[in-house]
């Protein structure tokens, strides 16, 4: 790909380290190589960024979700944001797939910090001139940031996989884990034209939870279930919702989750349950033992690389979110 529509040089796309087969997946639907770079770690543990080839002009995408260990691929972003800036790059676009800290949006006790706020001004400090990132935790977490902000909708893949794969398989409803995941759920529930129920439930600690009741119950039974969650991190409350889902009469249950943060937990826990699948997209490189084996991946590399052409090409997002 050659010239954008504002003036920008080539485009040359990079990945961190936290999600390698996801940035040569994006390079490869782009039809280009993953331009040439070195990010590794001193033996003090500090990141060091070297790019063997010049980007002055360029219009330059990082590939890089802040998972696990986050610390560690923050600042690598920002190092290489950092760098990038120093070496004239014409325009640089962070796609962060996942936006750790997400979750820590406003203040919920006193004495609180606002990480993602303070994330995004470490972002924009560092140079980076617009984020394209999917499925974030608070939606308003887009307003944190003073540069463009493209949010991608994982709902598109999942309601295309439920069209291909369950949509035969009975009746369906969809099912909200909570309170707050109300208003993306019932967006996922209107696309795929089916009804929607919500678990009701109270949070004992950030990853310890129990279901209180079921809104919408009653049309739960002789139907399949389908969960749609943001993230998982020990799948505690995903389990839980299915067992309860489960216990109201409902046949088959699987559960769609945008982001796969595990931890340890998750394999046995999964395959312990009801769920009969747990379908993930790969916004998060899950090591091969944490997955479990009911598990199925989804890629939202050819989505991100039609976010990354319309940018690069001056055309508009929201053509994308249909």
């Amino acid at each position: 790909m050659k010239n954008g529509s504002f003036g920008f040089g080539d485009i040359k796309v990079f990945t961190g380290n936290a999600n390698k087969p996801l940035g040569e997946a994006i390079a490869k639907h782009l039809g280009m190589p993953l331009t040439e770079s070195v990010v590794y770690k001193f033996s003090d543990s500090e990141t060091y960024v070297k790019f063997d080839e010049t980007v002055r002009g360029s219009d330059v995408f990082i590939i890089q979700p802040t998972s696990a260990p986050v610390n560690d691929h923050v600042m690598e972003l920002l190092i290489m944001t950092d760098a990038l800036r120093r070496a004239s790059a014409g325009r640089i676009t962070a796609v962060v797939p996942y936006f750790g800290y997400s979750r820590q949006d406003r203040k919920d006790r006193s004495h609180a910090p606002i990480t993602a706020k303070l994330v995004a001004n470490l972002l924009t400090a560092a140079g980076v001139d617009r984020v394209i990132s999917m499925d974030l935790h608070s939606p308003q977490v887009q307003g944190f940031f003073d540069v463009p902000f493209d949010h991608l909708r994982g709902t598109k893949i999942f309601a295309r996989y439920y069209n291909d794969n369950l949509a035969d398989r009975g009746e369906f409803v969809v099912a909200s884990p909570d309170l707050g995941s109300v208003g993306r759920v019932g967006d996922f529930a209107k696309r795929i034209d089916l009804p929607m129920v919500i678990v009701n439930k109270h949070r004992l600690s950030p990853d310890v939870s129990k279901v209180v009741n079921v809104i919408g119950g009653e049309a739960i039974k002789g139907r399949n279930v389908l969960i749609l969650d943001d993230v998982a991190s020990t799948a505690g409350s995903l389990v839980n919702a299915a067992k309860a889902l489960k216990d109201l009469g409902a046949k088959e249950m699987y559960a769609c989750v945008a982001h796969p943060a595990f931890s340890a937990v998750v394999k046995e826990r999964v395959e312990n349950s009801v769920l009969d699948k747990l379908i993930v997209l790969d916004t998060i490189n899950v090591p091969e033992e944490y997955k479990p084996m009911n598990i199925e991946i989804l890629s939202v590399a050819e989505y991100f690389a039609e976010a990354i052409t319309h940018i690069h090409e001056g055309k508009a997002i929201s053509t994308l979110f249909d």
